[in-house]
C-alpha cells in the first residue's frame, strides 16, 4: 500500500502541473474543439444528468458532517476532522473564489447559468468530499481488494458527478477537467499532512512509553 500512496501524491503534483496548463490554454482552438465535441456527446444524458445531485451543496454538507461527526464520537479523530475542513470546507471556498476570478463563460444552452464556470465545483467539490469520505472507510478496511474495489468505483462515480454538469450545460469539459486536477491536488496535500501528522503522533507516543 505505501508504493501506491507514493503513487497517489506523485498524482497529486502532476494534476496541479495539469491544472495550471488548462487554465493557461483552455481557450484555444484545440481545448475549444474538445469542450464542442463532449457537449455534443454528454448534452442531454439524462442518467449522467440525475448524477449532478451528488454534487449539490446540500450533498456535500450531509456527507461531510456525517463524516466529521463519525470521527468525533467514534474515533476522537480530531486531525481526521480538520482533514474533512481542509478538503471540503477550504476546497470549497477556493472553489467559489477562482469562480469570481477566472471569467470563462459557461454553455450558451437553456439550462446554462449566467455565472463563470472556471472551474466547475461540481467537479472540483464533488471529488474532494467524496474521496475524503471513502479515503477514511477504507483505513477501517483490512483487505486491500476490497479497498480497491471501493476506490475504483468511487473514481468512477465522482467522473460521473463531474460529466453531469457537461450533460446538463452548465460547464464545458474543461471546466470539469480542471475541477477534477485541482480538487485532486488538493486532496493529496492534505492527505500528505495528515499521514506526516499522524506518524509524528505516534512516534511521540512510543517514545512516552519508553520512557
Amino acid at each position: 500500500m505505501k508504493a501506491i500512496k507514493r503513487l497517489f501524491y506523485a498524482l497529486g503534483m502532476a494534476t496541479l502541473i495539469g491544472f495550471f496548463a488548462i487554465l493557461m490554454s483552455y481557450t484555444n482552438d484545440g481545448f475549444q474543439e474538445l469542450d464542442l465535441r463532449t457537449m455534443e456527446w454528454l448534452h442531454g444524458n439524462v442518467f449522467l444528468d440525475a448524477l449532478s445531485v451528488f454534487g449539490e451543496r446540500w450533498m456535500i454538507f450531509i456527507v461531510s458532517l456525517g463524516l466529521m461527526v463519525f470521527l468525533w464520537l467514534k474515533r476522537q479523530n480530531y486531525r481526521g476532522m480538520l482533514f474533512v475542513f481542509l478538503t471540503v470546507g477550504i476546497g470549497n471556498a477556493l472553489s467559489q473564489l477562482m469562480e469570481y476570478f477566472f471569467t470563462e463563460q459557461r454553455p450558451d444552452l437553456p439550462r446554462g447559468l449566467e455565472t463563470f464556470g472556471f472551474p466547475s465545483s461540481h467537479a472540483m467539490v464533488g471529488l474532494l468530499y467524496l474521496f475524503t469520505a471513502v479515503y477514511f472507510i477504507t483505513g477501517l478496511i483490512r483487505n486491500n481488494g476490497v479497498r480497491w474495489a471501493i476506490w475504483i468505483f468511487t473514481t468512477l462515480f465522482v467522473a460521473g458527478v463531474g460529466l453531469s454538469q457537461v450533460a446538463s450545460g452548465q460547464h464545458f469539459f474543461s471546466d470539469v477537467l480542471a475541477g477534477w486536477f485541482i480538487g485532486y491536488s488538493l486532496f493529496a496535500a492534505v492527505a500528505v499532512w495528515y499521514e506526516m501528522r499522524e506518524r509524528s503522533f505516534k512516534k511521540e507516543i512510543e517514545e512516552e512509553s519508553f520512557e
